[in-house]
């Protein structure tokens, strides 16, 4: 119920406005999303840096309407990946494929991220770009683009993909990223997805991310468990360890602002950690999202507003 409920609001341009133009509104924003602008972002990264974690930078957006807000964002994105090398940061990019302009022209985004992949696979120390999933209607042809960056010469390493643990498909998915080495964040997904084509029990979702991420763990490519469920991150340990997993062969994901304290914990574990910062002008439907996918985080926001 409250899963729906989110992600109704995340699509509602009235209270987006009411949201964005409130003091309370502001505050939320300023805790879960860096600033909106670079500078902002990366100032939060060279913080989180600084206490051991690694960072994956998002620029908040997506469903560009034109080539022009495309290439503006295509743009942004360069500029990120420069000044990552410039100061030297622990960090990667993020983006999604409808925010390079896949509903504009699928060639133009095409375009754009293989620019941007081709950009990373070239630097020294080499980068990464992290393809986000979207909603079903954009799963295969996300993964298509995916496996076309990925195989073209010298891009091995420098792309990845996201597979949600609420997909039945996922585990196909997951066989196919495999077998071509292609690196994975797991999680569990935050679009309202029909029953034929998603999992809609906890239960399920749940013990589709401790199978798949098995899989991951045992495949010898560096792969992301990007969760906040303390049972998920238990399970993850405890595999790791009983099948004498490296701790930094994989890394925990998680997001800007949530359970710093447990972000904190497990890098005191000797486990690695990265955190997902986006920034931008589009916090409000990014954080409804995010309340949709874990709705416990209210409890988080409320706590938050307490304090000083």
């Amino acid at each position: 119920m409250l899963r729906t409920l989110f992600i109704s609001l995340s699509q509602s341009p009235r209270l987006r406005g009411v949201a964005e133009g409130s003091a309370i509104g502001q505050k939320i924003s300023g805790r879960f999303v860096a600033g909106t602008h670079i500078e902002d972002v990366l100032r939060a990264t060279r913080i989180v840096n600084q206490s051991g974690r690694g960072v994956s930078i998002d620029n908040l957006g997506e469903n560009v309407s034109n080539a022009t807000e495309a290439n503006a964002s295509v743009q942004l994105y360069h500029r990120l990946l420069d000044e990552i090398a410039n100061l030297g940061l622990d960090a990667n990019i993020s983006l999604k494929l409808t925010h390079m302009g896949l509903d504009v022209d699928e060639n133009l985004a095409r375009e754009n991220v293989t620019q941007l992949v081709a950009k990373a696979a070239s630097m020294s120390p080499r980068n990464f770009v992290r393809v986000d999933m979207e909603g079903s209607a954009y799963t295969q042809r996300t993964l298509d683009f995916v496996h076309e960056l990925h195989s073209a010469p010298g891009n091995q390493g420098c792309v990845g993909a996201v597979i949600q643990s609420y997909m039945r498909r996922s585990e196909s998915d997951v066989e196919k990223l495999l077998a071509r080495g292609i690196r994975i964040r797991l999680c569990k997904g935050a679009y309202k997805e029909p029953d034929d084509i998603a999992f809609q029990k906890k239960s399920e979702v749940d013990a589709n991310y401790v199978k798949l991420m098995k899989s991951l763990l045992k495949s010898g490519v560096y792969h992301g468990m990007a969760t906040h469920d303390e049972k998920m991150i238990n399970e993850t340990k405890t595999f790791a360890i009983r099948e004498k997993i490296p701790r930094d062969s994989f890394e925990f994901q998680m997001l800007y602002g949530i359970r710093r304290d447990l972000q904190e914990q497990l890098v005191r574990e000797g486990w690695r950690m990265r955190v997902y910062i986006p920034f931008g002008a589009e916090w409000y439907p990014y954080l409804m999202r995010r309340l949709a996918e874990r709705p416990a985080n209210i409890l988080f926001i409320a706590r938050n507003l307490l304090r000083k």
